[in-house]
């Protein structure tokens, strides 16, 4: 009865919102989406059809390689970091708090990991020092945004900046560089017949972490379609004060959703480095973006775990396909077709400038607030 009138409290108090203008934002977004969808899927099968017909030409190659199973293979091991950090930048702005920091966790958790499989031999404890690495900056960013109040964007630069600056510090004093020695990697799960199918076989011959990222986005879309902390991280980001109403802290959901926000990327940026064997830290380190390439990920996936997964499944597609094209030379410029992913991603990020965003994403928010 008290968890039914909960729930009836927050949904009288969301009511308030312009429906109308909500409705037509979300038709509008789910249609640009539907729009962008099947004009890929319409250029997939031309493509195809031309590659079948013209076998020795670019768009033969182009065929070749986008139904190769070692491409499907790359997309999956590409898509890891991205879509771990994904999810994590789901739980945290649903609940209202903006976590740009998301590169930051990638990079902080892609050495610690390293460095703890190489103190302790242990792959699995590298894996799990990684997270807890990751989980300590995101409490960090958790404690001064929502408890001092800090601006989240600049909170989330700054926890980017620290990690890229002490990363690779720290790999320099324990390992006087910027690169780690290469550690023992994971082996492979592989599904007796089912792996040995000819594309799809990919799905059932991958690293450990490939299965651990299917099962999280699992895992995540149950949690914010069927549990009440979906709902009260969903009414956190929408209507803080109805879920105040309903007798919820607002300061513990979103505490909880950060922290969660950490454990996912930390799970990937664990992954990331542990299935290379080492962490690199030149330049932008071996994350190179990734951590904002998530956000683009879960905006386009309308925050929803599986579109993000998708989305991400994309763009680490475009990223697997272009390292084959420059390999095989197609007779078109390296550089154009290496700068093709970040292409895609802008042109993504114009296609969701409608994305329905959490009402309270980014405010701040106090127990009793009028």
């Amino acid at each position: 009865m008290a968890a039914a009138g909960r729930e009836r409290q927050m949904s009288e108090a969301g009511a308030d919102a312009p429906v109308g203008s909500r409705l037509t934002d979300t038709v509008a977004a789910y249609s640009t989406r539907a729009l962008a969808g099947g004009t890929t899927i319409a250029a997939l099968f031309v493509l195809l059809v031309a590659g079948a017909i013209f076998p020795d030409s670019i768009a033969g190659t182009l065929a070749d390689v986008l139904t190769s199973r070692n491409t499907l293979a790359s997309a999956l091991r590409l898509s890891v970091p991205i879509a771990f950090a994904a999810l994590g930048g789901i739980f945290a702005e649903k609940s209202g708090v903006i976590n740009i920091g998301l590169e930051g966790l990638l990079i902080i958790s892609a050495f610690t990991a390293i460095y703890v499989t190489d103190l302790t031999g242990g792959i699995w404890i590298g894996f799990v020092g990684g997270v807890l690495a990751s989980t300590l900056l995101a409490g960090l960013f958790a404690i001064v945004t929502i408890e001092f109040r800090a601006d989240q964007i600049i909170a989330g630069l700054a926890v980017w900046l620290i990690a890229l600056g002490l990363a690779p510090f720290a790999s320099q004093v324990i390992y006087n560089g910027p690169n780690t020695p290469t550690v023992p990697t994971p082996d492979a799960i592989s599904v007796p017949v089912l792996a040995e199918l000819p594309f799809f076989g990919a799905l059932f011959s991958a690293s450990p972490s490939v299965y651990l990222l299917f099962l999280s986005v699992a895992l995540s879309w149950y949690v914010f379609e069927r549990t009440a902390f979906g709902r009260w991280i969903r009414a956190s980001g929408e209507n803080p004060k109805a879920l105040d109403t309903a007798g919820v802290s607002v300061r513990g959901v979103r505490y909880a959703a950060v922290l969660l926000s950490g454990v996912l990327a930390g799970m990937g940026g664990s992954a990331f480095s542990l299935d290379l064997g080492q962490f690199t830290g030149n330049g932008p380190t071996m994350v190179n973006g990734k951590g904002f390439i998530a956000i683009v990920a879960y905006l386009f996936g309308n925050y929803n775990p599986v579109g993000a997964f998708l989305s991400t499944l994309l763009f680490a597609g475009l990223d697997a396909i272009q390292t084959v094209l420059q390999l095989r030379g197609i007779g078109i410029p390296r550089q154009l077709i290496r700068i093709t992913p970040f292409v895609v991603v802008i042109v993504v990020l114009a296609l969701v400038g409608r994305t329905q965003t959490p009402e309270a994403a980014g405010d701040h928010y106090e127990s009793g607030e009028e």
